[in-house]
């Protein structure tokens, strides 16, 4: 299966465990994978038989800014929801990294792969 992926969409989002992490938004960096046949848009060369990664990064980044949330594993789980019902890819990867988690390391985060059932 052929792939349309997306590397280190900034997020700026409510996000943590912590009271002082609600006061201020953290960043957030996603890198998603789909799997997505582009024979079609390969073929016509006509957007509408793509994938069309700027309405889904912008879908995510409306999903991830609607609501706080504290945890990073729950970003992934409904980012991965979404793509997979609103664009109708075949399975999708997730990776959420939430650097500024740790003190101690660059970055720390999640990696989720989910598909349709």
């Amino acid at each position: 299966m052929d792939k349309v992926f997306v590397k280190g969409l900034r997020v700026d989002a409510y996000i943590g465990v912590y009271d002082w992490e609600h006061e201020q938004t953290q960043p957030l960096f996603l890198d998603l994978t789909m799997a997505w046949d582009q024979t079609a848009a390969g073929g016509s060369d006509a957007l509408s038989d793509a994938l069309d990664y700027d309405t889904l990064s912008k879908a995510v980044v409306a999903l991830i800014q609607a609501r706080p949330r504290q945890l990073i594993e729950t970003v992934a789980a409904e980012v991965a929801q979404l793509i997979l019902t609103e664009f109708n890819v075949a399975s999708v990867t997730v990776r959420v990294e939430k650097p500024q988690a740790v003190a101690a390391a660059n970055t720390v985060g999640v990696e989720i792969t989910r598909s349709r059932a």
